[in-house]
């Protein structure tokens, strides 16, 4: 289950009414492969840890790195360039402070 949904997506690329929802498809796939992402990183999946009965809430700094790195993908996902190799800035920060680390 997504932890951003796609109006909010929608919201943070700053799409208007006039676009309509020629993309949904495209924003949904860039959406679930980026929450897919930011868990990877994370080492746990967001909803186990966070939102559920007798948990905290999801993060917002959470909830902004999934919304910032799919807005990233979205925004570049024709980019050929060195650029489109990185994670947008704050994302590393953000899964770092978050992050289950083992040894």
């Amino acid at each position: 289950m997504a932890i951003l949904d796609l109006d909010q997506l929608k919201e943070h690329l700053a799409f208007t009414d006039d676009i309509g929802g020629v993309d949904d498809a495209l924003l949904q796939r860039i959406l679930d492969a980026a929450q897919n992402h930011i868990e990877r990183l994370l080492g746990f999946k967001i909803e186990e840890v966070f939102g559920g009965d007798e948990q905290e809430p999801v993060p917002p700094a959470l909830i902004e790195a999934v919304s910032q790195l799919a807005a990233w993908w979205y925004d570049n996902r024709e980019a050929a360039s060195d650029t489109a190799r990185i994670l947008p800035f704050g994302v590393t920060e953000i899964v770092n402070e978050y992050r289950e680390f083992t040894f």
